[in-house]
């Protein structure tokens, strides 16, 4: 086989060629095939672990918003419970300021009328005490002339009736 020097060039890459190629056949390529699908094997687990993950977080917001929801219903309602446990506290408050008012308002009309009617009295008395040294004083001074004495018991026997 008398081969020309390009031919020869040829000839020789290519047993080359096939000599690499069947080591790289025998020894590389399978670990490398193995390598590739471990590679890819695990992108899939990143991706479906990265899915499930993805689901899952979609179910913590979901159950969060709903937590959130609930809370916010409770607010509401412990807000509202407040507002009428304070509506009614007034208006007990209110009804009991109402109640004292007009206990001491019924204290405060009695103390008035005992004060006027010990008002009264004292006037009543005063007054009674007044007339009494006023006719005193003009009895004396009736009584002081004898001829006065006689007509005055006179007068006074006259418009008595006797039976």
């Amino acid at each position: 086989m008398n081969l020309t020097a390009p031919e020869s060039l040829i000839f020789w890459m290519t047993l080359f060629f096939l000599i690499f190629f069947f080591l790289l056949t025998k020894f590389a390529w399978k670990p490398i095939l193995k390598a590739v699908k471990e590679r890819e094997r695990n992108i899939e687990a990143a991706v479906d672990e990265a899915e499930r993950v993805k689901q899952e977080m979609a179910k913590l917001k979901a159950d969060n918003e709903k937590l959130l929801q609930e809370a916010r219903a409770q607010r509401d309602q412990i807000l509202k419970e407040a507002r009428e446990l304070k509506e009614q506290m007034l208006q007990e408050a209110r009804a009991e300021a109402e109640k004292q008012r007009a206990e001491e308002l019924a204290k405060t009309k009695q103390v008035i009328e005992a004060e006027r009617q010990a008002a009264l009295k004292d006037i009543h008395n005063h007054v009674a005490k007044l007339t009494v040294e006023m006719a005193e004083k003009v009895l004396r001074d009736q009584l002081a002339d004898k001829a006065k004495q006689e007509e005055l018991i006179r007068k006074n026997l006259s418009e008595l009736k006797l039976n």
